[in-house]
């Protein structure tokens, strides 16, 4: 769940003098002001993706991005990263050493499209790539599938331009079922059956990607001939 930073602004305007310690203050703002920030980045990047799907749909008459989704990671799920990784426990920390607190998510029809968007998004001038971590021609052990990119992109506030990371995740419609579904059982596993489960799972992966390749054919053969 996403915090609304308006309603939460609006919720600790004026608890000063005394009703907080300042130093917890200081703290809930510098949390509100980085969500700002990183809220900010996934507009950049959901903007910049909405561009080059709209080219598709007025230059070639077909629309190779299927969704767009974004989130910014709450102050609980940073703080409990940062725990997790021995980390302090801070703003500053958060920024320096986790790179998906703000995601993006981009869901394609075809393969093909996934590796099309992530080139035409990187070559911008812009975008400075941090790292690229294709789970599609090397997928997890899980048969998790997807192209991650962690990219810097720059917001610019009143104060100049401001650099910040976001992670990218690019999939198929496909590949998307299959990790939102797998996330979801991922918690609810009994233990006598987690082996039995995960198998499963694994296999499901690889009839999807296998139906991947076969559509992504098909759209060759169809559609796109001279591919």
């Amino acid at each position: 769940m996403e915090i609304d930073h308006t309603r939460a602004a609006y919720f600790f305007d004026g608890m000063t003098d005394g009703f907080l310690p300042e130093a917890t203050m200081k703290a809930i703002r510098s949390f509100l002001e980085t969500e700002n920030l990183y809220l900010s980045a996934t507009r950049e990047i959901a903007t910049k993706l909405e561009n080059l799907n709209d080219e598709f749909t007025y230059g070639k008459d077909r629309n190779p991005i299927h969704q767009i989704k974004t989130r910014v990671k709450t102050p609980k799920s940073i703080l409990d990263k940062l725990a997790r990784r021995g980390l302090e426990l801070s703003v500053r920390s958060a920024r320096e050493n986790l790179t998906d607190i703000a995601g993006v998510r981009v869901i394609c029809s075809y393969i093909d499209d996934i590796y099309l968007i992530a080139d035409l998004l990187t070559s911008q001038d812009d975008i400075e790539v941090i790292r690229i971590s294709d789970y599609i021609k090397n997928p997890k052990p899980n048969g998790y599938r997807s192209l991650h990119l962690i990219v810097e992109v720059p917001v610019f506030l009143s104060t100049g331009p401001e650099p910040v990371k976001v992670e990218i995740q690019i999939r198929t419609i496909a590949m998307d079922f299959w990790a939102s579904l797998e996330h979801e059982l991922s918690y609810k596993f009994p233990d006598e059956k987690i082996e039995a489960v995960t198998k499963e799972l694994k296999d499901c992966a690889d009839v999807i990607a296998s139906t991947d390749i076969r559509m992504q054919n098909l759209y060759n053969i169809t559609i796109n001939p001279a591919s």
